[in-house]
């Protein structure tokens, strides 16, 4: 492919505006055909049941994994002036970010990228809950809630380069972490066969994952043959939800990116996913999940993500494939607090249960 001709012809906002909708369409698509959601991956862990949720999730993980480690040892894509790995991170950020947001995402059923999937399905709860979330991303990342999450981020804090890769700080190198990937997909794919599933889980399964080897990939190589100074990124809803909000509040004009592109072509991937399916229903509030929870839980999700550095995709398969040290942490605090929000809120508490009425059996019979 001529990405030096593609680029000077059209420009490098077009050419990441164009890569991000086409990654976000294949997303999106494959996404909702295999209903991927890390909550629904961590409830189900958390409840013992390991079913093909969590063997979804563990697929399109390892599948992102065992990608982009296969582009590193082929010379194909250089990850070490990725933000995940050469600048300053924190610690602390990603640990309370992830618990942070682990919560809310259980409170708006589904994630960053979940919500934006569900929107397209008629969904106006996740679409509401999305909205919110990207207010609260825009006002923790240069807002009113900006100075409480630098206060956080600032507690614990490690520097760029090997201090922030796992590979390094272990003392492995790009082989080792591709043998790890393939550990990884081998124990995915038992799961995956176990759980008996149809041909969309699969192949939605693995084309999630390969999406985020994609986006790395793509934009790697518009970085390699741009004359300009392109920053290499991978996929994340966090801060493309944040860009999406001002894009639309603020004066037209500004130049295209690679999330700006990302955001319409998930939402219409997964559109064209939900009506090969016959997914599509317009579904508001109702039942015991009311509109308070979804707030609270897309507040949650907002300030947690931007604290974290990033969303469920975004800091944990994008940042996880690379092995950066605040990814694995922000995905640990994600299924601690997911797990912990599910405990609290959602499962049965034995003293609020309706009283069972015993009839005798010589009532049963009187006249």
């Amino acid at each position: 492919m001529d990405w030096t001709g593609w680029i000077e012809s059209r420009g490098e906002p077009a050419v990441l505006a164009v890569l991000g909708l086409l990654v976000g369409l294949g997303f999106g698509f494959f996404a909702q055909r295999s209903r991927f959601c890390l909550r629904a991956a961590v409830i189900e862990f958390w409840h013992g049941k390991f079913g093909d949720k969590l063997a979804v999730w563990l697929l399109a993980f390892a599948t992102a994994v065992v990608g982009v480690q296969l582009l590193v040892v082929s010379g194909g894509l250089d990850v070490s002036t990725a933000r995940q790995l050469s600048a300053q991170g924190s610690l602390s950020g990603a640990l309370l970010g992830g618990l942070i947001f682990g919560v809310g995402m259980v409170m708006t059923r589904g994630c960053a990228s979940r919500l934006l999937v569900l929107s397209a399905n008629g969904n106006l709860r996740a679409l509401l809950s999305g909205l919110i979330f990207a207010v609260v991303a825009q006002a923790s990342l240069g807002g009113v809630l900006a100075p409480l999450r630098e206060t956080m981020a600032s507690w614990w804090v490690v520097d760029g380069g090997p201090a922030r890769s796992v590979l390094a700080l272990v003392g492995a190198g790009p082989w080792d972490g591709l043998v790890f990937a393939a550990v990884w997909l081998i124990t995915a794919l038992f799961f995956a066969h176990h759980s008996g599933w149809s041909f969309w889980k699969w192949a939605g399964g693995i084309g999630t994952g390969l999406m985020v080897a994609l986006a790395w990939a793509g934009t790697y190589q518009v970085m390699a043959n741009s004359f300009e100074p392109v920053q290499i990124q991978g996929l994340t809803f966090s801060g493309p939800s944040a860009e999406w909000l001002m894009r639309v509040l603020s004066e037209p004009g500004e130049p295209w990116t690679f999330g700006l592109g990302l955001m319409p072509g998930v939402f219409l991937g997964s559109l064209v996913g939900a009506l090969v399916g016959g997914d599509w229903k317009l579904e508001g509030f109702g039942g015991s999940y009311t509109m308070p929870r979804y707030i609270v839980g897309a507040v949650l999700m907002g300030f947690g993500s931007m604290l974290a550095g990033g969303c469920a995709v975004g800091a944990g398969m994008t940042g996880g494939a690379i092995f950066a040290v605040t990814a694995w942490l922000t995905l640990l605090g994600m299924w601690v607090g997911g797990g912990l929000a599910d405990r609290v809120l959602d499962r049965p508490q034995p003293h609020l249960a309706e009283p069972t009425t015993v009839v005798s059996a010589t009532s049963s019979t009187a006249p």
